[in-house]
């Protein structure tokens, strides 16, 4: 949810950012709103202020009559301010963040831009092959036999490929406890205020998340929807701030955008491992924490040695919630392009205001802190990127340096 003071001072600023990101919002309609619900306010509260002083005097007839004509027009006034508030909040709601000033004006994901690429394919690859072929002969990855338990978009990680995501998960605690993120393990089923509160449904809905009818629970996408919202309706000491967590996880997505798209695989599937990262901070931090998240990630992907390239995502790709984002691509020989691994955003105070989670300052003062989050890894596609960059002339899997201390193999054959 963007400042409401914002929206009522700069209506321009506002509308000129979402028409950059493509949203169609009717501001003018919500500053009216704003305006009546504010002026119903007012009225009811004068009216409820001056009955309190009839109350305090002795009662004539006048004073009687009326203290019963404004309790009728309190009766009357509050249904009002209910549907007008509500209309107004529900617009509120669909308002997405709004788009850092440094952030690529553009009008799809195409006019998104490359700002940085780290090194090079591996030699000795000719012609490579896709990962699911190699995957399949080694017997490491199955989707036939999964498809025949779960359906389509769901995959085995057997042997080797299991024994992958067992060393990526060391290898990013081992990172990320260095840089002071406290580790969890999250809840994977969240209440859908919560899930509201992260600011994703009014962008996908039900179309996207699984939603269980019977207990009213949404099974999270990313553990980012339960760390942001662990701290729904807290305030925060400033000297506490930042706050670090990474989370370990299962994920669940319907991919109903993608249809036609990967159906077969592990890249684009329903339910998948990621660990991922999350701050709250400080409104004057949240670019240099995300400057953090975005090194983090690179730094991980150096360590596995793929190549990889930074996206910066342009004003009509940001999520709803996000006010900049960038992407790392890693390089897939076997499909000879890159395919997104990683995400990072900067979601400023737009959750925030949503879950009402403030920090206070050091003169007592509250505001909101920003949150944002950042891809450690998400397992499959990190072990999609490692057997393609890694396959060897005969159908085995070199397994990256980093990882071999924690697997304890070298390749997978």
């Amino acid at each position: 949810m963007i400042d409401i003071k914002l929206l009522r001072e700069n209506p321009d600023i506002v509308k000129k950012k979402l028409q950059d990101r493509g949203a169609k919002i009717d501001i003018d309609k919500i500053i009216n709103l704003d305006k009546a619900r504010r002026g119903l306010i007012q009225e009811i509260e004068d009216l409820k202020a001056e009955k309190n002083k009839l109350s305090q005097k002795t009662g004539n007839s006048i004073q009687v009559t009326r203290g019963k004509e404004i309790k009728e027009k309190i009766k009357t006034l509050e249904p009002e301010l209910e549907k007008i508030g509500k209309e107004f909040n529900d617009l509120m709601l669909k308002v997405p963040n709004l788009p850092l000033d440094d952030v690529w004006v553009g009008k799809d994901e195409r006019d998104n831009k490359v700002v940085k690429k780290w090194g090079q394919p591996k030699a000795g690859q000719p012609k490579p092959k896709d990962y699911l072929v190699l995957a399949e002969k080694l017997d490491i990855i199955d989707v036939d036999r999964a498809a025949k338990v779960a359906g389509s978009r769901f995959g085995y990680l057997k042997g080797g490929a299991a024994l992958l995501e067992f060393g990526l998960i060391q290898l990013v605690l081992d990172v990320l406890m260095e840089e002071k993120f406290i580790p969890i393990f999250p809840p994977v089923m969240i209440k859908p205020e919560m899930a509201a509160g992260m600011g994703y449904l009014e962008q996908t809905g039900d179309e996207e998340a699984y939603f269980i009818e019977k207990d009213k629970l949404y099974l999270i996408g990313t553990a980012e929807q339960s760390l942001g919202t662990m701290h729904a309706n807290e305030i925060f000491l400033e000297k506490d701030l930042p706050k670090k967590y990474c989370a370990f996880s299962t994920c669940f997505r319907r991919e109903a955008g993608s249809y036609g798209k990967d159906t077969r695989g592990i890249l684009r599937v329903h339910q998948f491992d990621k660990f991922e990262m999350f701050i709250f901070s400080r409104p004057e931090d949240s670019i240099k924490e995300h400057k953090l998240l975005l090194s983090l990630e690179e730094k991980l992907m150096k360590l596995l040695e793929i190549p990889y390239r930074v996206v910066q995502l342009c004003t009509a790709d940001l999520g709803a919630p996000s006010a900049a984002t960038y992407d790392i691509e890693a390089w897939l020989p076997g499909q000879n392009e890159y395919r997104e691994t990683h995400s990072t955003s900067n979601c400023t105070d737009f959750q925030a205001r949503r879950l009402n989670i403030r920090y206070k300052t050091k003169d007592g003062k509250t505001n909101f802190v920003h949150t944002l989050n950042g891809t450690a890894f998400a397992m499959g596609r990190a072990i999609i990127a490692i057997i393609e960059n890694y396959q060897q002339k005969d159908g085995s899997i070199k397994v990256p340096k980093a990882l071999q201390k924690y697997i304890k193999i070298k390749e997978i054959k």
